[in-house]
């Protein structure tokens, strides 16, 4: 594989709360373009390695790379200027606010000139008109009223505006986290076409999830994390549901498979 491929890299990394190892030498790697399940687990660590990738947790050691760069992230504000977006599992919206205040939150528009300048006024024309743009760009155009407060919105249409939020700002990376994990059969439809849609347009994706039918419909490739480390990545093409939990579990050895642990 191209190492120009990846568009983030992480060798060794370790993190450890006292006597517990939480990341224990973890390898990571993720091609533009795709989008890479991350499965595990419970306790396998994997919240963990995506809390480092994030910017949420600092590793006590090892190295992240972001095209070929060595990066250091003290916290997700850091990561969010380096280009990588995180839809977490509660969404992280605002309920009473509408969708255009959400989609910009932390990231307000201001006025051109002295209103914004001195006076910090909002542009409120302009950050609705651009979220009208990004909402149907990513195909939520069943979102009627821009100015409609976020509380109003179904389980799946928030969750559509968390990932419009997402897609709109990240320029590298959008990691999601368990983003069907509330949602009924009609709304993770839904939600998974625009998983699909946000690595369309060019963007990495790196999904974790416990829904093994979704992250094997979606899915390019699959990270499997145990006991704290990367112990393989497989593709939905070569290996079966059953043997990806068979390994995730520690019942199959991954080399044992024709397709071997690494694609």
């Amino acid at each position: 594989m191209n190492p120009n491929d990846l568009v983030m890299k992480a060798t060794g990394l370790v993190k450890r709360y006292g006597h517990v190892t939480a990341i224990d030498g973890a390898e990571f790697e993720l091609r533009r373009g795709e989008i890479l399940a991350v499965i595990g687990d419970n306790g396998a660590g994997k919240s963990s390695l995506i809390k480092a990738l994030s910017g949420a947790l600092v590793p006590d050691s090892g190295v992240i790379e972001l095209d070929g760069n060595a990066v250091h992230f003290k916290s997700p504000m850091d990561a969010r200027k380096a280009g990588i977006e995180t839809v977490y599992q509660n969404l992280a919206v605002a309920p009473s606010l509408d969708i255009a205040d959400n989609l910009f939150l932390g990231r307000e528009r201001l006025k051109p000139g002295i209103l914004g300048k001195v006076f910090r006024m909002l542009d409120r024309k302009a950050m609705h008109e651009e979220a009208r743009q990004k909402l149907s760009e990513l195909g939520l155009l069943t979102i009627q009223n821009i100015n409609q407060a976020v509380e109003t919105l179904s389980g799946g249409q928030r969750q559509g505006v968390a990932v419009a939020r997402a897609a709109a700002f990240a320029r590298n990376v959008v990691i999601m986290d368990e983003p069907t994990a509330a949602l009924g059969v009609k709304e993770s439809r839904r939600v998974l076409n625009l998983i699909k849609d946000v690595r369309d347009r060019g963007l990495s994706v790196i999904l974790i999830s416990h829904n093994m039918p979704h992250v094997f419909e979606v899915a390019d490739r699959i990270h499997i994390h145990r006991l704290g480390k990367r112990c393989a990545v497989v593709s939905p093409k070569t290996h079966s549901m059953s043997e990806a939990v068979a390994i995730m579990t520690g019942a199959m050895d991954p080399n044992d498979h024709p397709a071997g642990a690494y694609c």
